[in-house]
């Protein structure tokens, strides 16, 4: 099986994962896979889940708030908001972040329901990632 190298940036870290054979991401229009040779491309990402799969392993899932993909020949950098493997989600403060978004989107005051709405899917992808 052909591999490819993966790349993960954040703003606070970078994750070298080396040579993987395949990586699926949440793209603005849904799901997609990346496997070696694949055409050059840049992509919009989501709130979502990244699958990792290296040869004779098990897969590897991240949960990340968007950004970009950048494929270019035999390399795909990740350039994302925020990362978090699925072994490394605290699990406690994503359901402290998920009750938190249902209290301010429960208040009669003003509030700001789009941020409120993110934070809450954000808290909910963290806490789905982390029972990979």
């Amino acid at each position: 099986m052909s591999t490819f190298h993966l790349e993960i940036v954040t703003p606070t870290r970078v994750y070298d994962e080396g040579e993987v054979a395949y990586v699926r991401c949440p793209g603005i229009d849904g799901l997609f896979g990346v496997m070696a040779n694949h055409t050059k491309s840049v992509f919009a990402l989501t709130v979502g889940e990244i699958k990792i799969i290296r040869e004779n392993e098990e897969p590897r899932y991240f949960a990340t708030s968007g950004g970009y993909a950048e494929v270019t020949g035999r390399k795909v950098q990740l350039l994302l908001e925020s990362a978090e493997r699925s072994d490394e989600i605290n699990v406690e403060r994503a359901k402290e972040a998920i009750q938190r978004a249902k209290d301010r989107l429960s208040q009669k005051q003003k509030i700001d329901v789009t941020r409120a709405e993110s934070s809450l899917q954000r808290a909910l992808n963290r806490l789905r990632v982390a029972q990979r």
